[in-house]
């Protein structure tokens, strides 16, 4: 199950990804009840996240780069905090 991120984590990504890349879209989705007893899951919540984000700042750039740039942006909130980060990148116009 999947809930819109609300908590100190959630709002530190949006904050970041919104200065980093001006986005045109940007959804921050908090994973974590989904992996209770799963490796990397903190009981206090907020470690596991999807981010859906779309910003000119991807355009002419591959997968990778994109993710590069979306990791970049949250590096050590990565290292520290989030165990896992699913990342959907898109320029805008792209499906």
């Amino acid at each position: 199950m999947t809930a819109p991120a609300t908590g100190p984590v959630a709002a530190e990504i949006t904050v970041r990804l919104r200065e980093a890349l001006d986005p045109t879209h940007l959804e921050v989705i908090d994973d974590s009840a989904g992996h209770r007893g799963h490796a990397g899951h903190n009981p206090a919540g907020e470690s596991h996240f999807t981010v859906i984000v779309e910003s000119p700042a991807f355009a002419g750039l591959n997968r990778v780069a994109r993710q590069r740039l979306v990791n970049a942006a949250l590096a050590d909130l990565l290292r520290e905090r989030v165990h896992a980060l699913v990342i959907r990148a898109r320029a805008p116009g792209e499906a």
